[in-house]
């Protein structure tokens, strides 16, 4: 059995006390009022750090409002204007980052729990010995779930604004704000409907991992195989489940913040980062509990595997980013090429950052076989790779709730390191829960006996 070191235990604690200290920070300091936008604004500009795009556009306004004679109305009308929206950003920002932090290790866990039905569907023999790595990861996924259903549900009533299409407005005709588009799309973007729709995915897959991890043990005791039996025609129902519900979720719960673009790859493209990710935490708690002294029978050819899987991951999340953005930046379609220029625009280091680190960085590192059987090596390219992938899940969410407004701060950083904390601390201490071996399965001899 697994015993939690108690230096893991404060570790973890440190982090989320941290975290929610950076959390509270960025809520506290966000602006109320677009008195303090304009202060905040005249400050950033007095100090020297140069103009930002907001700025730049409130300073040419108020000229305009100076100059315009018989329009200054209008001009001020217009300052006004763009004051209100950069507020609704600020505002937006400490609850984008919160919500961006919680999905990332959110999808973590859940890339887990595929993979985990992946390799029982499969009758895989190399994987056995890993298994009960990845029930601990999952013993995230039910508390995840709760977090962003309750940031879904804060969102639905109001308290946040960071769906836009969740404006009543927008939908109503007689409105001002009338939006087409989102009216035509309000058969599926309506909240009731959201919200059903995200209580099944969540029900659906915790529900999967409660009997899988049910079954699982008991088959520990077991006298036959039934139990391993019920688990691999179980997974094969679930993947077909998963591989649904998870396109749609992330349809609702990422591409729905630009409520105007739409692509046919993204729910591929969300579950190719998320494979990646999944993959690369199982290989970095495998090598943690290793160099603890646990699971003697892992071997580097077992952590040689899931380098590979994090290489061909890496290479298939490419090829879907690239598919995705040749085809749309070809055709340069105004309605479907604006995601991209906004991002290039606006996120410039951060687009082409993310694609150093989720392609350039991990091709180099884990194409050579031998590195890949290096354990600090693993662990390195882990690293880059889950960063890589926050700053992915960053892109896809604040170009459409903060805009030009964003940066790195308290906010995004406290978010981080709480989510983190909170999941090393739940992970490890459902690992102290059972055996780290399920040495029932079928396979588990030819799992210990892995060697190529």
């Amino acid at each position: 059995m697994y015993t939690l070191p108690s230096k893991l235990k404060l570790f973890a604690i440190i982090f989320m006390v941290v975290g929610a200290i950076g959390i509270i920070s960025g809520f506290l300091t966000a602006p109320s009022t677009t008195a303090e936008v304009k202060e905040m604004m005249a400050g950033h500009h007095e100090e020297g750090h140069g103009e930002d795009h907001d700025t730049a556009t409130m300073h040419d306004v108020t000229a305009g409002s100076a100059t315009a004679g018989d329009h200054g109305d209008t001009a001020h009308d217009s300052e006004e204007a763009h004051l209100e929206h950069t507020l609704h950003q600020m505002q937006n920002r400490p609850w984008s980052a919160l919500y961006i932090a919680s999905f990332f290790f959110f999808m973590i866990a859940l890339g887990t729990l595929a993979f985990y039905a992946i390799q029982y569907a499969a009758q895989a023999g190399w994987s056995p010995v890993l298994f009960r790595v990845m029930e601990g990861i999952t013993a995230y996924l039910p508390i995840a779930s709760v977090i962003i259903f309750v940031l879904l549900l804060l969102s639905a009533f109001h308290v946040n604004h960071i769906f836009h299409w969740m404006d009543p407005e927008l939908v109503n005709p007689e409105s001002e704000h009338y939006d087409k588009l989102i009216a035509g799309k309000s058969g599926w973007l309506n909240v009731p409907f959201f919200l059903i729709r995200a209580a099944i995915y969540l029900l659906g897959w915790n529900l999967y991992r409660y009997i899988s991890r049910r079954n699982s043990l008991r088959d520990d005791t077991a006298e036959d195989n039934r139990w391993f039996k019920k688990n691999f025609k179980l997974s094969a129902g679930f993947l077909v489940f998963f591989i649904v519900t998870e396109s749609m979720m992330s349809w609702d719960w990422i591409m729905s913040f630009d409520p105007h673009w739409f692509s046919t790859l993204f729910g591929w493209y969300v579950f190719a980062g998320m494979m990646v990710c999944a993959i690369t935490v199982i290989a970095m708690v495998t090598i943690v509990l290793k160099s603890q002294g646990y699971l003697e029978f892992v071997n580097d050819s077992h952590i040689h595997d899931l380098a590979k899987f994090m290489f061909a991951f890496s290479i298939f999340w490419t090829y879907l980013w690239f598919s995705q953005f040749m085809l749309i930046w070809y055709a340069n379609i105004p309605e479907e090429v604006t995601y991209f220029v906004t991002r290039i625009e606006d996120y410039n280091l951060p687009f082409f950052g993310m694609l150093v680190m989720n392609f350039i960085f991990p091709v180099l590192l884990l194409m050579n076989s031998d590195y890949k059987r290096v354990n600090w090596f693993v662990i390195l390219t882990g690293i880059v790779i889950l960063l890589g992938h926050y700053v992915d899940v960053f892109n896809m969410v604040m170009p459409a709730t903060v805009g030009t407004s964003w940066y790195i701060g308290l906010p995004e950083i406290g978010s981080i390191l709480f989510f983190f904390g909170l999941f090393v601390w739940v992970v490890f201490t459902a690992l102290t829960k059972a055996p780290l071996l399920a040495k029932r399965n079928p396979f588990i001899k030819e799992s210990k006996h892995f060697h190529y």
